[in-house]
């Protein structure tokens, strides 16, 4: 059975068996190797320099022999003479005369067993002049010092001290020429020794570099070995990793090639399988997703109970439609108009998308969307809504610009501009609908409430207009101005609407004296002062002309003056009146 079919088990125990005896024979070469030096050793410690100290003692021994037969011969000069002491004497220096011979036999002994030692390097023929040198110098130095001793024995004995004193000065020429010759083969024998440590550290570091060779020679060996084993393991799993990287990003069009027939293929096989399932979810996700916002899709998938049962939720409602499109649509064929339409929509989406919002339905050449749980935190909502509307309107005069050129006409018919509603408060989330089709939206006073701040851009001649509840959401991160108090029809009480005007810090000068300005003739207007509130409208025109909300205040303060208001006038605005 080809090794790429069998279980991964079996491909693991391969490797490590593999690796195991790789391990052994690279063990056994560096004890091989580190017994080697381990016997250079023991002969450097055990014979070189036992041999080389033996023969220092001996120069030792021979100039302590000196020093005893001194001793002997002056016991024996002495009067009367010291029988016992010169027997005692007598003794020690045979005893010295013994040792010193001694340490130039051992020291032979040792050059002798080393030169006789097959299992290390030496340079046995200099070590073999040592010893025959150790020899010659020793014999010489017996032969002649037994004759002098002999001599100076007789001269002392008959009392001729003139004669014993230059026998003894000839004695100690002899113990230096002996101690030269010792001294010459101990600088040799140290040489020798020197020669030995070189030897061991040679061999040592060349044990080091064997065992690093051989190591290394079995790491690739074993790499090679576990690489080629382990390919039929590593291959299909990168492969199955690269497929899995693909679809996390998305992309489920992966497939895997099966090339085992293990556990890992098997996987592999499943997970062709599981990429085929994807795919038929995604085409049928990508299908619903050109008619519902794909997080709608994603979270009906996720949590499909909330499309059942419903639920409520505090959201924030956006309406946005384009103003003069009923008259720009006269002029145009179908396919001009769906051209537009497509483009003005693609536009207008951008936006609302970028900041998280979700498209709920565009009706005609309106948008309806909308901010909130479960998609973004509730505190974020009214901020990301008033974010996107600021760049919807921003995205105008290159808009304005686009259409003709859509279109192959010089200018447009009609001059285009957007016109936005914000609303927060409190709606239903659910499917509506019937049995045959249903469509998941929201509902409530918001979504309408939203949808009359979108119409009530008209009346003022602005383009964004919140509520109160979203302005107080949006609090100082966006320039708000409060335009007036609006009655809608199915609210009790009017309420406050805002203007938003630019991003946090972003008002020119002009801006914020009409700000100012218009914030002071409000004030005088609810307090029924028309003259001071009509001033600071003008002042505020004056800021910046043409703005439609002080034109529009001034009208009305124009017909206060022909028709009063009653005494229950609360200085709010109702949309249905006009």
């Amino acid at each position: 059975m080809p090794i790429f079919n069998q279980s991964i088990r079996r491909k693991i125990v391969g490797i490590a068996l593999g690796l195991i005896v790789l391990m052994l024979v690279t063990s056994i070469l560096s004890m091989v190797m580190s017994s080697q030096v381990g016997v250079l050793l023991e002969e450097l410690t055990n014979r070189y320099i036992p041999a080389y100290s033996h023969l220092a003692r001996a120069n030792i021994r021979s100039l302590e022999r000196a020093l005893a037969l001194r001793r002997m011969i002056m016991t024996r000069m002495g009067s009367p003479t010291d029988e016992e002491a010169y027997t005692t004497r007598l003794r020690d220096f045979e005893a010295l005369d013994r040792k010193f011979e001694e340490e130039a036999e051992t020291a032979r002994k040792l050059i002798n067993a080393i030169i006789d030692d097959p299992r290390t390097y030496s340079d046995n023929a200099a070590l073999a002049r040592l010893d025959v040198r150790i020899e010659s110098a020793v014999t010489e130095l017996r032969r002649d010092l037994d004759q002098g001793n002999a001599k100076l024995l007789k001269q002392v004995e008959a009392k001729d001290m003139v004669e014993a004193r230059g026998t003894l000065e000839q004695l100690d020429t002899l113990r230096d020429v002996f101690n030269q010759k010792v001294d010459a083969i101990r600088a040799d024998m140290l040489t020798q020794v020197f020669f030995s440590t070189a030897q061991v550290i040679s061999r040592q570091r060349q044990a080091i570099v064997i065992s690093g060779i051989v190591t290394l020679l079995a790491a690739i060996v074993g790499f090679v070995f576990a690489l080629l084993v382990s390919s039929g393991i590593t291959r299909p799993v990168r492969l199955l990793l690269a497929g899995t990287r693909e679809v996390e990003a998305g992309r489920v069009d992966k497939t895997i090639t099966v090339s085992t027939q293990d556990e890992i293929g098997e996987l592999a096989a499943a997970f062709n399988r599981m990429t085929e399932q994807l795919r038929h979810n995604e085409r049928i996700r990508e299908t619903f997703g050109r008619y519902i916002d794909p997080k709608v899709v994603q979270g009906l998938i996720d949590r499909p109970e909330i499309a059942i049962d419903g639920e409520r939720r505090v959201m924030t409602i956006m309406f946005c439609d384009m103003s003069g499109f009923t008259s720009m649509s006269e002029g145009m064929t179908p396919r001009g108009l769906v051209k537009v339409m497509n483009h003005y929509f693609t536009v207008m989406s951008a936006p609302i998308r970028n900041n998280r919002g979700i498209i709920d339905k565009y009706i005609g050449d309106a948008i309806m969307s909308y901010w909130g749980p479960p998609f973004i935190e509730e505190d974020e909502q009214a901020l990301l809504a008033g974010l996107a509307a600021v760049e919807m309107t921003d995205q105008v005069p290159a808009l304005q610009k686009q259409l003709p050129d859509l279109l192959g006409i010089r200018a447009m018919p009609a001059p285009c501009d957007l016109r936005i509603g914000i609303a927060t408060g409190e709606v239903l989330t659910g499917s509506i609908g019937s049995e045959l089709m249903m469509s998941f939206t929201v509902m409530g006073d918001a979504v309408n409430l939203a949808s009359r701040l979108e119409a009530a851009n008209k009346i003022y001649g602005t383009r964004i207009l919140v509520s109160q509840a979203t302005a107080e959401a949006i609090g100082s991160r966006l320039e708000l101005r409060e335009i007036d108090r609006l009655a809608v029809a199915g609210q009790h009480a009017p309420q406050p609407i805002f203007e938003v005007m630019a991003k946090a810090g972003a008002l020119t000068g002009a801006q914020a004296s009409l700000r100012a300005h218009y914030a002071e003739a409000l004030a005088a207007y609810r307090g029924r002062r028309f003259d001071a509130a009509r001033a600071a409208f003008n002042a505020a025109l004056e800021a910046v002309p043409g703005d439609g909300p002080s034109r529009m205040m001034l009208g009305r303060i124009a017909q206060f003056e022909t028709s009063p208001p009653d005494d229950g006038w609360d200085g709010a605005w109702r949309l249905d009146s006009k």
